[in-house]
């Protein structure tokens, strides 16, 4: 015993001794057992092992090795050293869980299932900044979450995030393409000068699918309008293609047009009193501002779910970054990004929080902001306190992530979902104020979104979910037959999304963390969309639940076997080959 107590003290100091900070180095922190409680005594044998041959207070550590592990070893029992905290429960995914079925009264039928849900955090007996129609939000990748898809996306009751990983100029200006297309009220993208062919017109009509053309003395978007092509003005059989516009377009005093400052009701009253598919709106100068056309009425009557502003505007979000915020966020602010999200794989750090506060005392609670990825309640908590709008869940769970494969970090996407909701319960009922957790990652099936919904979580954020359709920014291939759009994380070579993994603010990635691949294309986003809403439908309404606020409070869960997912398939028959009927 009297051995053992010598030992004790003379190893602590020697580990003392080797954990004080550096005299040359004041940033470099103590590691003492108050600062590192999660200090393993390992480290104390690796340097026990460092230091062999050297004295240790006249012991020689060669001799009295073995005396030296049972002292450990005995410390660690009687917990006089603190180690690693180990979680012996293993970590589960979605697909190891289903739910049960639970009483459903005749009021559970599909249409009167609400999937409404907030997107930022509120107080208790406030109503969410931001409420999403539709509990999806699309990832912060480059073959994600360009502008075409963040139209689309807020027609259909959910929220993009623009992708950072390019300059914030650039991502300002994605940002502020979707932000004018105020519902109705179209920036011109097709624009030809007096001066073009009709050979110009066709190819331009070819890029764009649009028939509609705007000529304005300059060609651009905002010049003076002198007219407009469409294909009512050409034949294509009976004229030259080096035919000049100004011979064949309606002029500007020929048309029906509308002056800035028209509301959307009133421009589509013009449209249909002159029995006209388009109307140019000019400003005074007689500058061109847009176009209402007649197809976006009857557009926004099949949406009804469209995440619209309060002027009309299609509501956007944008990705942000911990190292060049102060640069971005001013542009993407006065771009009119309605909520911005912190992009890092791992956000339970003090980056994070300097950021957030940065945002705070510029801009106070006005823009919104979530944080993240983490996969634990203390993660949540650091993000909730210091002022994160919402909090993502996830860390290596994506279809393109490897980042559990190359950093060994990272938490089975249920397990990590289930521990964070609770968390955000328990902070609720302390502080009245209610932070939202997006589901970030490990979403492989339609029904796996519904699982997260009950989980806890109040809305998820998909990548390859998106990058199939139509509206993602990347190009259509045929691979083996198979048609297939291109998907690469923000982690690879081709992102090169240094801002999102870098550590030490050398801007540049040290090794990958995502892979570059295909996915197979599944057509446009609206009809898939809506196909994966009425499954969630559904399932909730089998559960008793028409709000995703009492799926959560209803669900049952239960974890399943290998055997049990297995059978949970169509299995012991032939499968027919789809004829693409059902894509």
């Amino acid at each position: 015993f009297l051995i053992r107590v010598e030992l004790s003290q003379t190893i602590k100091g020697r580990y003392a001794s080797w954990a004080a900070p550096e005299p040359d180095n004041p940033s470099h922190k103590t590691l003492t057992n108050s600062a590192y409680p999660r200090r393993s005594f390992y480290a104390i044998i690796v340097q026990i092992h460092r230091s062999r041959e050297k004295t240790l207070d006249r012991i020689r550590v060669k001799r009295y090795s073995k005396l030296i592990y049972f002292h450990l070893f005995t410390l660690f029992l009687f917990k006089e050293e603190i180690m690693a905290t180990y979680i012996n429960e293993p970590a589960h995914t979605f697909n190891e869980y289903l739910l049960i079925p639970g009483y459903s009264d005749c009021s559970c039928i599909p249409a009167n299932v609400s999937l409404k849900t907030p997107l930022v955090r509120y107080k208790k007996g406030e109503t969410p900044a931001i409420t999403l129609n539709s509990p999806m939000v699309s990832a912060i990748m480059q073959a994600v979450s360009g502008e075409k898809l963040a139209v689309e996306l807020a027609r259909n009751g959910g929220v993009s995030f623009i992708y950072g990983s390019q300059t914030p100029e650039e991502e300002a200006a994605m940002v502020a393409r979707v932000k004018a297309q105020k519902a109705g009220f179209v920036p011109s993208d097709s624009n030809l000068s007096p001066e073009a062919t009709l050979a110009d017109v066709l190819a331009l009509k070819a890029k764009t699918g649009h028939s509609t053309i705007a000529i304005t003395e300059d060609g651009t978007s905002n010049g003076k309008m002198v007219g407009i092509v469409s294909s009512r003005d050409y034949r294509v059989s009976r004229m030259d293609k080096s035919e000049k516009v100004k011979n064949f377009m309606t002029p500007v005093e020929k048309l029906v047009k509308a002056n800035y400052g028209i509301t959307l009701s009133e421009a589509n009253d013009i449209i249909w009193d002159n029995k006209i598919n388009s109307l140019p709106v000019l400003y005074e100068d007689g500058r061109l501002y847009g176009f209402v056309f007649r197809k976006d009425y009857d557009s926004h009557q099949e949406n009804p779910n469209e995440m619209l502003d309060q002027q009309k505007r299609f509501i956007v979000g944008a990705g942000i970054n911990s190292r060049d915020y102060a640069d971005r966020v001013p542009l993407l602010v006065d771009a009119g990004a309605d909520v911005l999200c912190i992009d890092s794989s791992e956000g339970f750090s003090e980056w994070q929080k300097i950021t957030i506060n940065w945002i705070r005392e510029r801009y106070g609670e006005k823009v919104k902001v979530g944080a993240g990825n983490v996969v634990d309640r203390e993660g949540f908590l650091f993000l909730a306190e210091a002022g994160a709008d919402f909090v993502k869940v996830g860390i290596g769970g994506g279809s393109i992530c490897i980042t559990r494969e190359t950093k060994g970090i990272g938490r089975g996407q249920a397990t990590a979902l289930i521990e964070v909701c609770q968390a955000r319960d328990e902070y609720y009922k302390r502080t009245g104020i209610y932070v939202p957790v997006c589901s970030d990652g490990g979403i492989v099936y339609d029904h796996h979104i519904t699982l997260a919904l009950a989980m806890g979580a109040d809305f998820v954020m998909l990548g390859r979910y998106f990058a199939r359709f139509d509206e993602s920014p990347t190009q259509k291939r045929t691979v083996g037959g198979t048609i297939v759009k291109e998907y690469w994380g923000e982690g690879s070579n081709r992102a090169r999304n240094w801002g999102r993994y870098d550590l030490d603010g050398s801007k540049k990635l040290a090794f990958e963390e995502g892979v570059d691949s295909y996915v197979p294309y599944a057509g446009p986003l609206k009809e898939n969309v809506e196909k994966t809403c009425a499954k969630i439908k559904a399932t909730m309404c089998n559960c008793g639940a028409i709000t995703i606020p009492q799926l959560q409070e209803k669900a049952k869960l239960t974890l399943v076997s290998a055997t049990s997912i297995v059978e949970g398939g169509a299995h012991d028959v032939i499968r027919k080959e789809k004829d693409g009927s059902d894509r």
